[in-house]
This record gives structure tokens, sequence and C-alpha cells, in this order.
């Protein structure tokens, strides 16, 4: 019990504690200045966070880094922790990027500000300091949101006040976890964009139409279009039946609940007096998992 208590806490002392120590505006300092660091940690006593939200790192961007890294140094110190498993290490709780272009950049040392923090309280700070940085890729970017609602046991509009988004914004991107494992790599790769990926939440075949979308280099508008496009006559003629199309109200609670469980959800009426189906799809055990809980946290 008390462990569900601790989860669903506000957005509370790991982000207030991460920004009395980094967030300095620019403005208040020369350029060029380094923001006070308590300590410099030699670079192979320390560890990424293994639940860190964020995947991917461009190549392209770290190669960037490392160059400024080398000619200025780190500006920005690391936040880190003492290792939970082994006091003589530390594990990042902020700077991940950092501390591999600093690797890249031969460093041996980095400027760093120890703090303590718990589990809960790492992964709070990791995802909101992923989620402020505007090379977020979509992908990553949804699954933080995600991380939030299901570790802490935030809504959609608790997630959108605290870091100051719009609640059609937190649910559009959460919409995009509904697409295909394939769809979802192009996206983080950058061969569609996020508006791309939405024409395509909808359609029943995503990862048919997002390959004809990269080969033929189709616009967001075009993409939307051809999401839009009817079944050919010959695919209506191969099927059995055609289901009739769903009125506005019942897509738009499709997309309510598939935002919120972060899976594909069909709501289908199936005859007189309000009565229906809902189907979820799942992915994975892991996914399944994740739904079970999610209906055992109603309940509570």
């Amino acid at each position: 019990m008390a462990d569900k208590k601790e989860q669903r806490r506000g957005l509370g002392r790991g982000l207030s504690a991460l920004m009395a120590d980094i967030d300095q505006p620019e403005a208040d300092r020369a350029p060029d200045t380094p923001r006070r660091a308590e300590t410099a940690i030699p670079i192979d006593l320390i560890e990424p966070n293994p639940d860190q939200p964020r995947r991917s790192f461009d190549p392209d961007r770290l190669e960037e880094l490392a160059t400024s890294i080398a000619q200025r140094g780190i500006i920005q110190p690391l936040i880190l922790r003492r290792h939970p498993a082994d006091p003589s290490r530390y594990q990042i709780v902020a700077g991940e990027r950092r501390w591999r272009a600093a690797q890249v950049a031969k460093l041996h040392e980095i400027p760093a500000i120890v703090r303590e923090f718990d589990d809960i309280e790492v992964l709070e700070v990791a995802i909101i300091e992923n989620i402020q940085r505007a090379d977020l890729n979509p992908v990553d970017e949804a699954a933080s949101y995600r991380q939030l609602m299901d570790r802490f046991g935030h809504t959609q509009e608790k997630v959108a006040e605290a870091l100051g988004k719009s609640r059609p914004h937190i649910a559009n991107a959460l919409r995009l976890l509904t697409l295909p494992k394939e769809v979802l790599t192009w996206l983080g790769e950058g061969k569609l964009t996020a508006g791309h990926a939405r024409a395509l939440v909808s359609t029943d075949s995503p990862a048919e139409l997002a390959r004809q979308v990269i080969a033929k280099g189709l616009s967001v508008r075009a993409t939307e279009a051809l999401a839009r496009r009817p079944k050919t006559a010959t695919t209506a003629r191969s099927s059995p039946r055609i289901a009739p199309d769903k009125d506005a109200d019942t897509r738009a609670l499709e997309q309510d609940l598939s935002a919120a469980l972060g899976m594909k959800v069909s709501v289908e009426h199936t005859g007189s007096g309000g009565r229906g189906r809902i189907t979820i799809d799942y992915a994975s055990l892991d996914e399944l998992d994740t739904l079970c809980q999610a209906l055992s946290r109603g309940g509570d």
C-alpha cells in the first residue's frame, strides 16, 4: 500500500531538486562560464541508469557535442547518485548524453553534482529531463509520457499540467504508441514525422501505408489523403463482409481509450439497447501485464 502511495505522489522532489541545481538561466551567466559543480568524478566510475526512458542518441549530435566538450569542456555538470549496488561507483540521474559525448571526447573526469535520490525520483527526473529536450524523437517522448502515467499514477491532465503541455498534445503523442513496432521504428529513425504517424493511427494497415509514404516521400497532407482513401473494389469484393463506417463519437472514444492504455482499442456496437464489445490488442506479455495493472488500479 505504501508503494502505491509513493508512486501516486505528484511530480515532486526529484524535479524540484534537479531544477534547483542546474536550471540557472543562460542569461544570468556569461558565455563559457561553467555552472558550479561540486566535484569531478572519474568517467570510468559512472554508469548509466538502466531505466533511462530515452533509448536513442543521434550519433551525429553526439559527435557535435563531443567536439564542443573537447573545446570548451562540460558547461552543465551531470547529476549523479551513489550506485545502489556499489557505493564506490555512481549512477547517472541526469546527463547521459553529456556522459556519452565525454567518452567520445576522451575525457577522464566529468564535473558532477552528487545527490541522494531513490529509484522513483531517479526515474522521475530522467523522464522529465528527456521530455524537456527539444531533440527528443516522438516515440521516446510518447514513451516518457506513458511511463509518467504508469509509474506514478498520473492522468493525462496531470502530466499536461505538470509539463506545461496541452492535454491534446499528450493524447496525440500517446496514440502513436498504438502503431505497429516497425512503424514506431521508422518514426524513431526520422523516416516518418509525428504528423505522418498521426495520420496512420486510425487506419487498418498502418505498416503498409507507412511503406508507401516512405517510398514515395509523401507529405503529411498527402498521407492524410492516403489514409482516407477507401479500399479498392478488388479488396472490397474479396471481403466477405464490409463493416459500416463508425461514427465520429465512436472513433474519438477509440482514440481516447487507445491513448489512455497505449494499445489499440476497437469499440463495436453489436445490437440494440446499447450492447457492444471492446477489443484491446496487446503486442506482448509485458503489454498484457501493463493492461492488467491499469485495470487493477481502476478498482483501488
